[in-house]
């Protein structure tokens, strides 16, 4: 017997599904849930358990209508999506609910689904390829910067320059003395990509003890808000570079010569070189294969993309420090600035998926297994708690189908997945 009384296309990737559930069986569900309450309620006059099923009914009767759908609803969701060969990419989400006592039990479920997707060409690829192999330049770059981020800092008479740290007071420079802030201390390398253009810029060429002026303009059009500064400069100082030597050799990793720091950094420049060539050749091939293969994106998987994104940028922002309730975020202009980036990702999870079922690229049992142990070790954690703790967080099922992509990207690429840590725990984290 059906439970689908209609179904019908209300989008491109949406389905719209009536759906019954036959009132022999809201009757009984209904019967349960009153001598459920019955051994429970608590009634002046009456025993516990020994309350009359109909005033239990006309006393409860929307916390047990309630408790009714809510058994009901997502087992004749699952009969109807079974019944009708769905493949929900989200919940369905459920309105116009009609629950009258005698009768049937209906409701509309309104869902995402896959869209079909009809594969062309996926063997030839045009993949950019690179050198792995570090340059002398490379090395010298990899030394110098290292030598860099080891520095001591020291006074300098000079001017500030590009790299100095300048450290100094800034105030903002209010119309009103009374309602100016106090000045705040600076401490900052100039020409530092986190710190204002404006503020490098009028430091440099300043030595300890002069001061200047500048505007800071924030926002564009209407929008657009401009504050002036003024920077007082305190000290200039600039890196005490180490000689290389096998003393800063043993300082920086115990090695016992340069000759082996040096060996060790043009390794690790490699390993980063094989991991952006890998990139690389991941977003050409799925951008080719995104352009041979245009499909109409389910709007709901991309709003939640989107909000997958930002929950991930505001807690970046929470982790610096940042104050989100002060911070003035303008999500929605966020949100439309991130969603071409959400449609690549969820196009190229489609198409990975319709992949990896013409390929018959799956996912055993031994392969999941291994990757839980990698991230268990990578996590300082036992394998059962691992799982256990993506199953209870709702993201075991999404690693199975994340490490079938991958299984499916590589063997677009040709190649066979050698999964560093840093791979391994981007896993957990994406899970």
């Amino acid at each position: 017997m059906s439970v689908v009384l209609s179904i019908e296309d209300v989008g491109p990737c949406r389905k719209q599904l009536k759906v019954e559930v036959p009132s022999p069986v809201v009757e009984a569900e209904t019967q349960r849930v009153v001598e459920e309450f019955q051994r429970s309620a608590r009634l002046p006059g009456f025993r516990q358990g020994k309350v009359p099923a109909g005033l239990i009914m006309s006393k409860y009767q929307e916390d047990i209508e309630k408790e009714v759908v809510e058994r009901l609803l997502p087992r004749f969701w699952r009969q109807a999506e079974a019944e009708k060969e769905l493949d929900p990419l989200l919940p369905p989400s459920v309105d116009e609910v009609d629950f009258q006592a005698g009768q049937a039990l209906t409701f509309l479920a309104s869902v995402e689904v896959r869209p079909e997707i009809d594969l062309g060409d996926i063997e030839t690829f045009d993949l950019p390829d690179m050198e792995v192999v570090p340059t002398p330049e490379d090395l010298e770059r990899a030394i110098e910067d290292m030598r860099r981020a080891v520095a001591e800092w020291v006074d300098t008479d000079r001017a500030a320059a590009q790299g100095d740290l300048v450290v100094g007071k800034l105030v903002l420079l209010a119309d009103d003395e009374e309602t100016a802030p106090e000045p705040q201390e600076v401490r900052f390398e100039v020409g530092d990509q986190q710190v204002w253009e404006e503020l490098s810029l009028e430091v440099t060429g300043k030595s300890a003890g002069q001061s200047g002026e500048f505007e800071r303009r924030q926002g564009e059009g209407e929008d657009q808000k401009s504050q002036r500064f003024e920077i007082m400069v305190e000290t200039v100082q600039e890196r005490d570079l180490p000689d290389l030597n096998d003393e800063l050799a043993a300082k920086v990793g115990q090695f016992a010569t340069v000759a082996e720091l040096e060996d060790d950094i043009r390794q690790r420049l490699q390993q980063a070189k094989e991991v952006d060539r890998k990139q690389k050749r991941e977003r050409a091939l799925l951008d080719q294969l995104s352009e041979r293969h245009p499909v109409e994106l389910p709007a709901g998987v991309v709003d939640q993309e989107i909000e997958g994104m930002l929950q991930e940028y505001a807690q970046s922002l929470a982790g610096s420090g940042v104050d989100l309730e002060s911070a003035g975020m303008d999500w929605q202009a966020l949100a439309d600035q991130v969603r071409p980036q959400a449609e690549r990702r969820v196009h190229a999870r489609l198409l990975l998926d319709a992949v990896a079922k013409q390929t018959g690229a799956e996912l055993d049992e031994d392969e999941f297994e291994r990757t839980l142990s990698a991230i268990a070790r990578a996590q300082k954690s036992s394998t059962a708690s691992v799982r256990q703790e993506l199953d209870r967080t709702g993201r075991l099922a999404n690693l199975r189908e994340q490490m079938r992509r991958e299984k499916a990207l590589q063997s677009l690429m040709g190649e066979m997945p050698d999964e560093s840590e840093e791979e391994i725990d981007s896993k957990s984290e994406g899970a």
